[in-house]
């Protein structure tokens, strides 16, 4: 069932120009009770947990360190930097939004690195309460709804501030949350700024496995977790699945064409896998998520736009 909302989402996104990540949100919350009760139950808990994580590990299959290293130390160091600091923001202003730790790592941490696939992978790791699921979904959409926002909007910024080709894919890959936004963001531009902001992504992407290391020694060291519940390991087995992936590829060992197929089933698994989120969601405890969150994740997002427009100007 999980799978048939997820090529329902595809067919729709491919129909009507909508996120499919969005849409098979969407249409799984829309018949959220075939992972409530009855037999479809477990499948719908597989997809939500086993796919999602074979997904973000087949994601270590587009990376290529060699091909990032083409964009020069200065631009890799404000990239990386940008996702740092957008995450630390995120941790030093939630209580002031009155949210805790947990809620502004998933945000800032999905909006840094690479939406939705990044806010999957690092629910993964971080100790479950009652809230888990609901704190997961109200991320997924909203950087979703975001991504669209600044895919729309971004490249519109790009020349009213009159950045050049370089200079505009610097700034849509290091801002724009979800790869397929960063792509189609790019290229409405020219197909050198395309280029540009998918290696920028990437480099993104790839820090998703340091992140998620360093949040899981840290959650081992200092988080409260509730009774019973076991630390989460020091690196998960899907982040090494991603970084050996990543590896093989940038030392050229795997071959294109099965670069492509897992390029392919990370995405089909990854929307599968926010469909069977969205069918364990209850939308009525969604709504209970507030305002105060979707303004924590506005801000997360605007800051990380002005930090990388600061630094591509202070690198010209």
């Amino acid at each position: 069932m999980a799978v048939i909302v997820a090529i329902t989402a595809k067919f729709l996104a491919e129909h009507y120009g909508t996120p499919a990540m969005l849409l098979a949100l969407l249409l799984g919350i829309a018949v959220n009770f075939l992972g409530q009760e009855g037999r479809t139950v477990p499948g719908v808990a597989f997809g939500a947990r086993s796919l999602l994580r074979l997904g973000v590990a087949f994601l270590g299959a587009r990376i290529s360190f060699d091909l990032m290293m083409g964009l020069g130390p200065s631009v890799i160091l404000l990239v990386v930097a940008g996702v740092v600091a957008t995450i630390a923001f995120g941790l030093a202003v939630s209580r002031f939004f009155g949210h805790a730790w947990r809620f502004a790592f998933l945000t800032a941490g999905s909006v840094a690195i690479c939406g939705a696939s990044a806010a999957m992978a690092i629910s993964a790791i971080l100790p479950r309460d009652e809230r888990s699921e609901e704190r997961l979904i109200f991320t997924v959409m909203g950087v979703t709804i975001l991504s669209t926002l600044a895919m729309i909007l971004y490249p519109i910024a790009v020349s009213a501030l009159d950045l050049s080709e370089v200079q505009g894919g610097i700034f849509l890959g290091g801002t724009i949350h979800d790869v397929a936004q960063v792509v189609g963001a790019g290229f409405t531009i020219s197909e050198t700024t395309g280029d540009t902001a998918t290696l920028v992504k990437l480099i993104r992407v790839a820090m998703l496995a340091p992140v998620v290391l360093v949040a899981s020694l840290l959650i081992r060291r200092f988080a409260t977790l509730p009774s019973g519940e076991n630390s989460p390991p020091i690196l998960p087995g899907f982040v090494i699945g991603f970084l050996v992936l990543a590896c093989l590829n940038t030392l050229h060992l795997v071959p294109a064409f099965v670069v492509d197929i897992l390029s392919t089933a990370s995405r089909w698994l990854l929307l599968t896998a926010i469909a069977a989120v969205g069918m364990k969601t209850d939308i009525r405890q969604l709504l209970k998520v507030g305002g105060a969150a979707i303004a924590l994740l506005s801000f997360e997002t605007l800051f990380i736009a002005l930090f990388i427009l600061a630094g591509i100007k202070l690198l010209s």
